[in-house]
């Protein structure tokens, strides 16, 4: 069993990086790759409990890009962590969400909610630079302004409200080149989310490709047979390898798929993980 693509509680998974190698190898995965969310703290002591479980731990992370207006997530895999130019602009990455929810605090604020930005951090404390809309909501819920969290972002932290601050993450080009640079895989995750038209995905795929690019996830969570044969046919098409992945989060609510478990991979694939440097 191979899976590359779960998180942490490094970013916003649930389990600890040591509890998520755990359960993966009861999951009977042979080879996982850590990816939380612009952060590489977790894979240190994932490896030390890779080792003992007996599964290979593959460096990895999941970078928030933009793309033409549109978030894109991009993974690497099979990197050195260690690389300072990566380390630095997951860093640049991470202090935005710090700033964009800052701002967004101050629009509410003009709003007459006030001490929404230390509330957020207070929520985010175990984790300040992960911080997102998502603790700003539970903020707003826990002070009263609304009556559940989808209504904070109908009223106030949705795109086009009151409070909303549009957010520009890593340079598309630069996530690719960090990768790169560090000796890495970059590969395109869950292509099958993104809001995409036929042509968008082409170019998305394209221009992926051309600066040099490795591959797409053909399966990730729980995406159903057809979607796995659909983005397979897509990575023939533009000669990408495919990755795997259940993009695990926690035991319970929206998990999604089993960690450390995925199916089998089309056989018109070329498996990423062919491609990884020696154990």
């Amino acid at each position: 069993m191979i899976d590359l693509h779960c998180h942490s509680t490094v970013s916003d998974g649930a389990l600890s990086p040591q509890e998520v190698v755990k359960l993966a190898a009861e999951n009977g995965c042979q080879m996982l790759a850590l990816t939380d969310h612009d952060h590489t703290g977790g894979i240190a002591p994932a490896r030390a409990e890779a080792e003992k479980c007996g599964i290979r731990l593959i460096s990895g992370v999941e970078i928030s890009v933009t793309w033409r207006g549109t978030t894109i997530h991009m993974v690497g895999l099979d990197f050195d962590e260690h690389n300072e130019n990566l380390q630095t602009l997951l860093a640049q990455t991470r202090a935005g969400r710090i700033d964009r929810i800052a701002q967004m605090a101050e629009k509410l604020a003009k709003k007459g909610i006030t001490g929404a930005f230390d509330g957020a951090m207070a929520l985010a404390a175990a984790n300040p630079e992960m911080v997102s809309r998502t603790h700003l909501a539970d903020f707003l819920l826990q002070q009263g302004h609304v009556r559940n969290k989808q209504q904070a972002f109908t009223k106030y932290l949705g795109e086009g409200k009151c409070a909303f601050v549009r957010h520009q993450w890593a340079d598309f080009q630069a996530a690719v080149a960090a990768i790169l640079g560090a000796g890495g895989i970059a590969v395109i995750a869950h292509p099958m989310r993104y809001d995409l038209s036929a042509t968008g995905r082409r170019n998305l795929f394209s221009e992926f490709k051309a600066l040099g690019g490795h591959a797409i996830e053909v399966h990730s969570g729980n995406c159903q047979l057809n979607e796995r044969l659909s983005y397979a046919l897509l990575a023939q098409k533009f000669g990408l390898w495919a990755s795997c992945g259940s993009d695990f989060h926690r035991l319970g609510g929206y998990s999604g798929g089993t960690l450390g478990v995925c199916p089998e991979l089309p056989p018109i694939c070329e498996p990423v993980w062919r491609h990884f440097q020696a154990a």
